[in-house]
């Protein structure tokens, strides 16, 4: 599973991975710049890794993100989110015309959710193992 994943990056780097890549720091760089924008720059920061070099790893919410979270991610949406969920649609359909790029369309499809709306979201490895979401624990009295 490792090499077939290792292969689909490789792919995936040289296609669509770099100009993916390079649109999430771009808007990072914008975001930290602006300072009191600079947790959605560290989200698109965090982003821009997995656009790098996305197979072999998925996003989980977090169960723990909040009222902030949300109200951050309508703010994304409006500023970045919507242009890079735009950016990986055309990436998806240009790499959905030839049947080597359908693996790699999905993949691109798959990511417009997390562009869309990346706090209270954390990427982790797979590994070929299942994925549970991180667990919280309770005080009880």
């Amino acid at each position: 599973m490792n090499v077939l994943n290792t292969i689909l990056n490789i792919i995936w780097l040289v296609l669509s991975g770099i100009w993916l890549f390079l649109g999430y720091v771009l808007a990072g760089v914008i975001c930290c710049i602006l300072i009191i924008t600079i947790p959605w720059g560290i989200a698109s920061f965090r982003i821009a890794r997995y656009a790098l070099w996305p197979f072999g790893r998925t996003v989980v919410s977090t169960p723990t993100a909040g009222a902030f979270s949300f109200i951050g991610n309508v703010i994304w949406f409006i500023f970045a989110g919507l242009w890079l969920a735009i950016g990986h649609v055309v990436s998806g359909v240009a790499l959905a015309i030839t049947i080597v790029g359908i693996p790699l369309a999905i993949a691109d499809f798959k990511m417009i959710p997390i562009s869309l709306a990346p706090l209270g979201k954390q990427i982790i490895e797979t590994g070929g193992r299942t994925i549970t979401p991180p667990q919280t624990t309770v005080a009880t009295r």
